[in-house]
């Protein structure tokens, strides 16, 4: 029943791209005449012990995927302790990790509290380690909503939501992991730490923007 429940909501997740004119196939045969990646950065996803949610799942699954295709060499997972006591981008590297991708070719962000953060941090991992042609990982809806972000700010990183077909592929049930080693100590909510004028602004990208043109101005400086 569970594999069920998680194959319609990827299905539903794959139906909203309609309303914001996205086209997971056709972004992936893009993709596919520039493969393989250096990296992929897959965006976190809040987790509950032992209770990853269909989004989690799927961005999960789709990075192991195409791991396995050869598509991608490497994967960031993304996410700090935003709104669960749990590390995203180290849960999903768990996960990932179990799946099948060697810890050699896994890294992990932990400080992106927003989807543009995901991009902003993730990237910055991988100019770190020498990655150059890098791709966004995500769900057709994430990719959606940040097009406006990449095409302006990082046009040379490419988007590759997943496609059903390729999803149905996934026959197995999500591993159990030990999640000890992803738990944040001293966790606070971020409710509880920004008012929502604030993560508004996080979330519209303001404080990426801030950084991006610190970055500029230390290299300069440079």
């Amino acid at each position: 029943m569970k594999k069920y429940i998680f194959l319609a909501s990827v299905l539903f997740l794959l139906s909203s791209c309609v309303l914001f004119n996205n086209n997971p196939t056709k972004l992936y045969n893009k993709a596919m005449k520039l493969a393989p990646f250096d990296a992929a950065i897959v965006p976190g996803v809040p987790y509950y012990e032992n209770n990853p949610d269909s989004t989690m799942k799927g961005r999960v699954i789709w990075a192991v995927y195409l791991y396995k295709k050869g598509i991608v060499k490497n994967v960031i997972f993304s996410g700090s302790a935003v709104y669960s006591p749990y590390y995203e981008g180290k849960a999903m590297a768990l996960y990932g990790e179990k799946l099948g991708i060697p810890k050699e070719h896994i890294f992990v962000e932990t400080q992106a509290e927003h989807s543009v953060e995901n991009v902003y941090y993730g990237y910055k991992i991988a100019e770190k380690n020498g990655m150059k042609k890098v791709a966004l990982v995500t769900d057709p809806f994430q990719a959606s909503l940040l097009k406006g972000l990449l095409k302006k700010y990082y046009p040379h990183i490419i988007r590759i939501p997943f496609v059903a077909d390729s999803m149905r592929t996934f026959n197995g049930t999500m591993p159990a992991i030990d999640a000890s080693s992803a738990h944040a100590d001293n966790f606070v909510a971020l409710p509880d730490r920004e008012s929502t004028f604030k993560r508004l602004q996080g979330t519209r990208g303001k404080k990426v923007k801030r950084m991006m043109r610190e970055d500029r101005r230390n290299a300069k400086v440079k």
